[in-house]
């Protein structure tokens, strides 16, 4: 005997989940519903199916194929229009015309004794035998009455409380002879229980009802879609499960990496290749699919997240529905009832409510509070550039896919045959990535010199000797699983905002170029990088008197990229010098901040008993530089700023220092005291370059540990701000304790605000007008400046929610208090 699966419908009750999948694929227990019901038909020795398909065919017939996968043969039955239930099957009477067959809906999951109902069919001679259930709830079903021998008396469809006459229901599997198709209409639609039925009764045709024993659920509604679930992972249908349960009602699938401090509680599944954080929390009736990530302090609770799904730290998902490809960041918070569709981004700290419906490919903004649908409008920025690049977590926001595009829009920016620089730090996903974009360069006529593993600020001064641009990939400072894809201009500096807009426009529009055959570009490896850096740095910056000083310096290279350049560098200069940490360590591309804190007060600990002069700490990738005094102790990077600044005032005696405007105001103190003067520039590392670069600059530094040494290089240069600082205090023959000593105490305060884009504005707006009289100061941001010097900083972050808040006073209460006054303005702005 044939079967016959119907997987044609829509399914607009579970809309968004089947807006860009066909019911039937819904996966249950991490299988799609269609699959339980292809395993049920096989069970029962039905392995010859067709199946009825028509929105999104083709994703059914991609899934399946021809069945060899389950051991059956399948084949379809395409409907151009609906046809109604008995319709699509007349559709496929070419190939069930010979014998009786079995009719079963391909999106309901049921655990039916399938050769019981045929041997019922075959007993009683039947023309139709209709499989029948008994459900506490009938309103959504069609009703039907039989007699003692089951017989068919009576059909209902649908019907109202007033007309319930029984809670047998039509489950809308059938048992058929091939003489039913006489009584349907070819290529019109027509229902069996609505249509042929009725007819059949009429004619005294014989209908029988065979009331079947055993789970059946008609997945049709949000409800029953996440309540069939629960029901398999109790146990109450008789399913296979893919995977192995670890303990009582735990199951876990191959491949899948659960942390031993996750703390599960059954029933509840995790697909392959899962992985699961430890600190993680996953409660009852919970299905997580393949691939999924779930981060650590994350909680999931009666949740159906589907395949490939990202589940951020602090993310708290309740009842709900998370379809495939979806990323959920940081502390975002699903409700009970909720849907998420397909490729969806739920920003940091967001709240979707219960029961609201997101379709598929949306964007919920950071901090948002979403309490209705979101269908057609695409909520929250698209803008690229963040602070450092384009940054986002491997392989969820920043993928090969995303790299090969981003590098194609860039190379579109640029003239054929062109050269572009590319370099990456010693972490795995760089290198993977940093594949794609040499690829992606290459094929859209771009010639390409790869450094391979260098320090950023090697990979900036390569890229200024005759680039066009450059591309640095690295891991985010202080996330180990967020990268950065840095884009350079032909001076090595990063992209100005107009650059930047450029590359975003063209990738928003994919309008990427491609290279004939003969123009695909060519890859080569610069020799000689670090001996070239090394050399321009000693010839550009003052090494007066280190020789001669008879310094002593410990130099930490935290296990990064840094340690590269140091050994010929430390030789040239002449400097007794103790490095700490040179090996590169592939597993900690990155620091946290307690880790950069620990090595400090280690490095701090062994100046101070080796008698050093002072020590530094490199970050990973060379770029930034943290200090300590003779004394060991930690000189805090706004501090450092500020003592470099002295050094460099002091011998220099004139020109202007580079500074953002967040700086404090004492930087202008110790700059005047020096005759010379601070140019305030915007937050962003583009601007400060700029002026970097300008004549007369002598310094910059944003009190990161960036700093900019512009007799060599207008960008963040650790080793260079090293080079320099050990000429400045072998000259000044003081020690840094001493210089610090000497700076007024600074007291700036910090905090952010989260604020929806679409108030962002509006805040800005607010607080000009809070301002009122006061001098306000509009370089970046607003600044406005108290009648007492005091001032508060209000800046609107360029790739986040948020909104950041800067305030200095004559001490830390002042500020605090400045910094509350303000802030209750850009909050009653936000609400």
């Amino acid at each position: 005997m044939k079967a016959v699966v119907m997987a044609g419908g829509e399914g607009t009750r579970l809309r968004p989940m089947t807006s860009s999948m066909p019911k039937p694929l819904l996966p249950v227990a991490n299988r799609p519903i269609m699959e339980h019901v292809l395993r049920l038909l096989k069970r029962h020795g039905l392995t010859e199916t067709v199946v009825t398909v028509q929105f999104l065919a083709s994703l059914v017939k991609n899934y399946f194929g021809d069945g060899e996968e389950l051991g059956m043969e399948l084949t379809y039955a395409n409907e151009e229009k609906p046809l109604g239930t008995a319709g699509s099957v007349k559709n496929a009477e070419e190939a069930l015309k010979d014998d009786a067959f079995l009719v079963i809906s391909g999106d309901a999951l049921t655990d039916f004794d399938l050769t019981e109902l045929i041997n019922f069919h075959k007993e009683k001679g039947a023309l139709v035998t209709v499989c029948l259930t008994r459900v506490p709830n009938p309103l959504e079903f069609g009703i039907t009455i039989v007699d003692e021998e089951g017989k068919v008396e009576r059909f209902l469809e649908k019907p109202t409380w007033g007309q319930v006459f029984s809670d047998t229901v039509n489950t809308g599997i059938y048992v058929m002879e091939p003489e039913v198709f006489d009584y349907v209409e070819a290529d019109v639609p027509v229902d069996w229980s609505g249509d042929v039925f009725p007819q059949l009764m009429k004619d005294g045709k014989p209908i029988y009802g065979y009331v079947a024993e055993g789970y059946w659920e008609d997945v049709g509604t949000h409800e029953s879609y996440v309540k069939a679930q629960a029901d398999v992972l109790e146990g109450k249908v008789d399913v296979d499960i893919d995977g192995f349960e670890i303990s009582p009602g735990v199951w876990v699938a191959e491949g899948a990496e659960v942390h031993p401090d996750a703390e599960l509680r059954g029933p509840l599944y995790i697909g392959d290749y899962a992985k699961v954080e430890a600190g993680a929390e996953i409660r009852e009736h919970t299905v997580v699919g393949s691939n999924v990530v779930v981060k650590s302090g994350a909680f999931l609770h009666k949740a159906v997240v589907h395949d490939n799904v990202y589940v951020g730290q602090h993310s708290n998902l309740r009842g709900c529905v998370v379809g495939k490809n979806t990323d959920i960041m940081r502390a975002a918070r699903i409700e009970d009832g909720a849907v998420i569709g397909d490729e969806c981004l739920i920003g940091e700290e967001s709240i979707v409510q219960g029961n609201v419906r997101v379709y598929p490919f949306k964007t919920i903004e950071a901090g948002a509070f979403v309490n209705t649908s979101v269908i057609w409008e695409s909520r929250g920025q698209a803008h690229l550039f963040g602070a450092r690049g384009v940054t986002g977590i491997l392989n969820v926001e920043i993928t090969p896919e995303l790299a090969v595009r981003l590098a194609g829009a860039y190379a579109t920016t640029l003239k054929k045959g062109s050269t572009v620089t590319t370099a990456r730090d010693h972490s795995r996903g760089a290198r993977a990535l940093k594949r794609a974009v040499i690829s992606a360069l290459q094929a859209s006529a771009i010639d390409v010199r790869d450094l391979e593993n260098v320090p950023l600020p090697v990979a900036r001064q390569q890229t200024a000797r005759g680039s066009a641009g450059g591309i640095m990939i690295r891991t985010s400072p202080g996330v180990p699983d967020s990268v950065d894809i840095m884009f350079f201009d032909g001076q090595g500096a990063d992209l100005s905002q107009g650059s930047q807009r450029k590359l975003d426009r063209v990738f928003a529009r994919q309008e990427y170029r491609r290279a004939f055959p003969g123009e695909i570009g060519d890859l080569y490896f610069p020799a000689s990088v670090f001996d070239s850096y090394t050399g321009s740095l000693l010839r550009n910056v003052d090494t007066a008197g280190i020789a001669e000083s008879g310094l002593k310096v410990v130099v930490d290279a935290s296990n990064g990229s840094a340690g590269l350049v140091l050994p010929s560098l430390l030789g040239k200069l002449g400097v007794d010098s103790l490095t700490i940490n040179p090996g590169l360590d592939e597993s900690r591309p990155t620091e946290t901040g307690e880790m950069r804190r620990n090595g400090l007060v280690r490095l701090g600990e062994i100046v101070a008993s080796s008698g050093a002069a002072f020590g530094v700490r490199f970050d990973p990738v060379g770029e930034r530089l943290s200090l300590v005094d003779e004394k060991g102790r930690i000189i805090e990077d706004d501090r450092a700023l500020l003592v470099m600044l002295d050094l460099v005032a002091a011998e220099r005696r004139s020109g202007r220092v580079a500074l953002p405007v967040t700086t404090t105001r004492i930087a202008e103190q110790v700059a005047a005291y020096h005759g010379t003067q601070v140019e305030w520039t915007t937050t962003s590392p583009d601007d400060l370059t700029r002026v970097g670069g300008e004549e007369g600059t002598i310094f910059g530094g944003d009190g990161k540990g960036g700093f900019i040494v512009p007799e060599f290089s207008s960008v963040y240069d650790g080793t260079a701000a090293f080079v320099r600082l050990i000429g400045l205090v072998a000259r000044t023959q003081l020690t840094l304790s001493q210089i610090d000593a000497r700076i007024p105490r600074a007291h700036v305060l910090k905090r952010d605000l989260a604020t929806p884009w679409a108030v962002k504005g509006l805040v800005m707006r607010r607080v000009v007008e809070a301002a009122g009289d006061r001098f306000v100061d509009t370089t970046d941001g607003v600044r406005v400046v108290e009648t007492d010097g005091r001032w508060v900083m209000v800046l609107p972050d360029p790739a986040e929610a948020v909104t950041h808040l800067w305030a200095e006073g004559p001490d830390d209460a002042s500020a605090q208090a400045l910094l509350d006054e303000w802030s209750a303005v850009v909050d009653s702005a936000g609400r």
